[in-house]
């Protein structure tokens, strides 16, 4: 079985915010809600400063602290690494939004839409899959992996940075630039092993 993950190659990164934007438009979270985001970073002092894109969302980790809270077992991971939240189970106590170490989870506190109650017919439609009440986060877009597809943010983004795969595969492409390119884990001290890893700007 697969350990699915995902790579981003901070050098290629633009910041455009694709990723966030298509994933908005993939999964139609309401607002203030961004399964996927970027953290703008700045290092140094005038004149030697460096600026990085640093794009985040759900880690999927092997190790999830995320799974281990919830009293339910709303939240749960799959055979193939991925984390998911069962909507039906969720008694929306967010004891997993404050186990992840990530801030990749959000609560869903209202049906309203960006221009108030009146939905937008994508609003309309997309929203279906939101339960108030609940917690919600980014899947890898497993519909779309069930499809055939990649997720919506690999897909879109301009640079081709991010890059899909199985991390259990020495010869995917995912496992070859993590070897190669020695990719790295937010955080990995704290034992959560992250199924993203970023590849860092080489230095001067």
């Amino acid at each position: 079985m697969a350990r699915y993950g995902m790579v981003i190659d901070l050098k290629k990164c633009i910041g455009c915010l694709s990723c966030t934007i298509a994933c908005k438009a993939e999964n139609c979270t309401q607002p203030g809600i961004f399964w996927s985001s970027m953290k703008d970073l700045e290092f140094g002092k005038y004149p030697l400063v460096s600026r990085v894109f640093l794009p985040t969302l759900c880690m999927h980790c092997a190790d999830a602290p995320c799974v281990k809270v919830c009293p339910t077992g709303a939240s749960y991971q799959q055979e193939d690494g991925i984390v998911l939240i069962d909507d039906d189970k969720c008694a929306g106590c967010k004891y997993c939004i404050e186990a992840c170490p990530y801030g990749a989870r959000y609560f869903n506190e209202s049906a309203a839409g960006y221009f108030g109650n009146e939905l937008t017919p994508n609003e309309k439609l997309g929203y279906q899959q939101h339960k108030v009440g609940v917690v919600g986060k980014c899947t890898l877009c497993v519909h779309r992996l069930a499809q055939g597809k990649q997720p919506a943010c690999v897909q879109v983004c301009i640079g081709g940075a991010r890059y899909f795969g199985d991390l259990d595969d020495p010869n995917s492409e995912v496992s070859r630039l993590i070897a190669l390119k020695h990719g790295s884990q937010l955080r990995k001290e704290l034992g959560t092993d992250p199924s993203v890893y970023y590849l860092l700007p080489s230095k001067g």
